[in-house]
């Protein structure tokens, strides 16, 4: 208990640093007083400071929705990939274990490549609704009279996403220049086209998935002992993993719609707070969105930073970061199975 109430204000403190980083930061040289009072006369409506008016700017238009969005999306993302990890027992699991991503995916190339007039909205709206028909069908295969099998379900994440990449890889074939470039950037996964509609939106689901996931902890740890005994306290488990799934595709879809795919924050933060606190998804869900805000705040920083004037996208910076400890839990798991 001692060490849960010393790693919430720990916490708090990397957030509100890796946030104050994140407005202050970027290629236009603001001082960090002055972010500062712009994001305090962005909220209040007022202006106080002499903060020239291109600097107002910048920082109320461009960084402060990013930072936002970049809060929100490691928040989202990194809630289910602890809700993932549970519902299959595996540390190994990840949000995109489903085929949510791929699918997102699909429908954002559907949308680029063959519909190349429509706005950044309607390529994100076509990437949330393929994201979530994908998991309705792999969990429709994977679902029978007697209920839903895990091992179908990863198998069935698996077939469909393969399906969802051959028609990524025709339609990126198809392209012509400009759209396959857009593609290619919008696979990649950035935050640097944040705009505050999808703050909105993503603040909203995030809002939706906290309160629901906190409510079924107690369901979480429960399953953790396996199905058979979650059933014996009275869990309806079939019913729990379709809500659980659909909440999981519903958050992954939104983020993915927004920033593109960013990979690994759903596979590292929730990891690394079990290996902290423990399998209490009680205290599991909460810590894993605050840590998954700061480290995608400040793998967005990393990307902004590493090369300028030029940008990195984001999920590159997340891919360095996660597929090392991605190799270490590996190498972990060998080791119990040999």
């Amino acid at each position: 208990m001692l060490q849960y109430r010393w790693l919430w204000p720990t916490m708090m403190m990397l957030l509100i640093l890796s946030s104050i980083l994140s407005v202050s930061v970027g290629p236009v040289s603001i001082s960090l007083m002055d972010s500062l009072s712009a994001v305090f006369n962005w909220a209040t409506q007022q202006s106080i400071g002499n903060i020239a008016p291109h600097e107002q700017l910048v920082v109320s238009n461009v960084r402060l929705p990013r930072t936002l969005l970049a809060l929100t999306v490691g928040a989202i993302l990194a809630q289910c990939g602890a809700v993932m990890q549970g519902l299959f027992r595996n540390p190994l699991a990840d949000p995109g274990i489903i085929g949510v991503s791929s699918g997102a995916a699909l429908g954002a190339a559907i949308c680029i490549v063959l519909f190349p007039d429509v706005g950044s909205l309607m390529i994100s709206l076509g990437a949330f609704l393929c994201g979530l028909a994908t998991t309705l069908i792999v969990y429709r295969l994977a679902s029978n009279g007697l209920g839903t099998s895990v091992v179908l379900l990863l198998l069935s994440g698996v077939a469909i996403a393969a399906l969802a990449g051959a028609g990524i890889g025709v339609l990126t074939y198809l392209a012509n220049d400009m759209a396959l470039r857009d593609l290619t950037l919008w696979q990649m996964g950035s935050i640097a086209g944040a705009q505050w509609q999808y703050v909105g939106l993503c603040l909203l689901v995030l809002v939706l998935l906290s309160w629901r996931f906190q409510r079924d902890a107690m369901a979480l740890n429960a399953l953790l002992l396996g199905e058979a005994e979650a059933r014996h306290l009275g869990i309806n488990v079939d019913r729990l993993k379709l809500r659980l799934i659909l909440l999981c595709a519903l958050g992954v879809g939104v983020s993915v719609a927004a920033t593109g795919i960013i990979g690994f924050i759903g596979l590292v933060v929730p990891h690394l707070v079990r290996m902290i606190l423990g399998p209490d998804h009680k205290r599991l869900l909460p810590m894993s969105a605050l840590l998954g805000a700061a480290l995608l705040a400040l793998a967005d920083i990393g990307a902004r930073t590493f090369l300028p004037p030029a940008e990195l996208p984001v999920s590159l910076v997340t891919a360095l970061i996660g597929a090392p400890f991605f190799i270490f839990l590996l190498l972990q798991q060998r080791s119990k199975l040999i």
